[in-house]
């Protein structure tokens, strides 16, 4: 049985309370390690290494400070296999898939943000050639990361890796459903020369141990990605304090598809859109509309596809869809499929709990989900259900679908599919999304701004707007 510690000035330790809870294996149900049940002591110690570190490592050349995470990357390189086996034992997710997507984005992340931090330039005016003004960046000190459990190492180092950059310290706490990769990451750290201090690591559950870190009053920032319930409890707490904010929350993304989109494409994209990762990614197309013309055609092929997905053992390099996170969250993933069916919706696929058997006969699997026949404005069109199910329905204008997908509260991503250049920027401008793909699905450049509006968040991640979160700015004028 695996006793996972916290990570705090450079060493692990256990909780103060010397109090753990049990982790799960989604994919067998059975406990494999005990996490610890930190409180705000640990929290409290864990800032006081931050804020001793602080002085050090922003002070640190940006050139030092890359080398360092640089060689955590290539830690990660190293790791590869151990750390995505831990990463689909922990999360369910199919081994491969952790393989492919979630460890070399960790290590992305890493080297992105590294090789970003030295590339920094201000800006300088000169006013009325009287005076100079130019503007400086300070790292703003200790940062709080909170990071989710659906994609837990890379999502953990798309926070840290520019706080680090930045110069700022960080107490970080991964999702008590996933800690294993953060905890592995730890030894990396420590492997790579980290300075004890600068990364601490916190595990436990978000009432306690996350409520600690966003109110503790030495901690200036705020990074959380997660349930926009949660994102509004943070700001709550956060706001008043007036502490920087950045929320990366829910999405409920369209994918708007026209007749005369590439119709390969847009059905092999639209599976992986649909139900890559369970469907447990916040950027998911799970509201999918097709114009009329092509709706019976795309339902017909896109669902005879859907049943063709296998859902089973992670570990078997042939699954496409594996557990997900928690038997709590299968049940709501169900009553949801439920509840469509009392809204009038036809389940054409899907809909049910998958019992794999063997190791994994008491896994928390569900069925990849069709669901046709809803209303736009329904509650599972409206609400996020972060699961293997979506929903299909048809349009007829442009500004029908439009005011289809801008209906929620939500405004992370949408997909947009079609072959006409000037639909493509013009439903692009209208769509009311942070991001926007048009015939294609999770493209990413690290480079470009990421969040969402409305209910899906506050504040950009990505680029030169994760490192200038991190950082206060100052204008310096000079008169000449």
């Amino acid at each position: 049985m695996i006793k996972i510690q916290n990570y705090i000035a450079g060493a692990l330790h256990p909780p103060v309370s010397e109090k753990y809870f049990d982790n799960i294996n989604p994919a067998t149900g059975e406990v494999y390690a005990q996490i610890p049940d930190s409180e705000a002591q640990d929290v409290d110690r864990a800032v006081t290494a931050a804020k001793k570190a602080f002085v050090s490592w922003s002070t640190m050349p940006v050139e030092k400070r890359s080398l360092i995470l640089n060689k955590i990357a290539d830690l990660i390189d190293r790791d590869h296999q151990k750390l995505a086996l831990a990463e689909s034992i922990d999360n369910g997710k199919p081994v491969k898939l952790a393989k492919v997507v979630d460890i070399p984005r960790a290590s992305a992340n890493m080297r992105f943000f590294a090789t970003a931090s030295i590339h920094f330039a201000s800006e300088a005016h000169i006013t009325d050639e009287d005076a100079i003004n130019y503007t400086t960046r300070t790292p703003v000190g200790v940062a709080g990361c909170i990071s989710p459990w659906n994609l837990p190492l890379y999502l953990f180092t798309w926070k840290i890796a520019p706080a680090l950059a930045s110069g700022c310290t960080v107490v970080a706490k991964p999702s008590e459903l996933t800690p294993m990769t953060a905890f592995l990451f730890s030894s990396l750290c420590m492997e790579a020369g980290l300075p004890a201090g600068v990364l601490n690591i916190i595990h436990g559950l978000g009432a306690k141990a996350g409520q600690a870190i966003v109110e503790h009053p030495d901690v200036n920032a705020i990074s959380f990605t997660g349930g926009t319930v949660t994102g509004k409890k943070i700001a709550a707490t956060a706001a008043p304090m007036f502490k920087k904010l950045s929320l990366e929350l829910g999405g409920k993304n369209p994918n708007i598809i026209f007749a005369d989109c590439d119709f390969e494409n847009a059905i092999a994209v639209s599976l992986q859109s649909s139900f890559s990762n369970q469907g447990e990614i916040c950027l998911c197309g799970s509201r999918i509309f097709v114009e009329r013309p092509l709706y019976e055609k795309f339902v017909d092929e896109f669902v005879k596809r859907t049943k063709m997905l296998t859902v089973g053992d992670p570990l078997d390099e042939m699954t496409k869809l594996g557990a997900l996170v928690s038997e709590v969250h299968m049940k709501k993933v169900l009553s949801y499929v439920n509840l469509a069916t009392t809204e009038g919706g036809k389940i054409l696929t899907g809909g049910n709990q998958v019992h794999v058997g063997g190791r994994c006969a008491d896994g928390f699997f569900v069925e990849p989900t069709v669901i046709v026949g809803l209303k736009h404005d329904c509650r599972t069109n409206q609400e996020e259900i972060f699961g293997p199910v979506v929903t299909i329905m048809p349009f007829d204008t442009e500004d029908e679908v439009l005011q289809y997908a801008n209906s929620t509260t939500y405004g992370l991503s949408a997909t947009i599919w079609t072959e006409n250049l000037k639909r493509a920027h013009r439903i692009s401008s209208k769509v009311k999304s942070g991001i926007i793909w048009v015939n294609c699905w999770l493209f990413r450049d690290l480079r470009t701004p990421f969040g969402g509006m409305k209910q899906s968040g506050v504040g950009r991640e990505g680029g030169w707007d994760a490192l200038k979160f991190f950082t206060d700015t100052k204008n310096v004028c000079i008169k000449l």
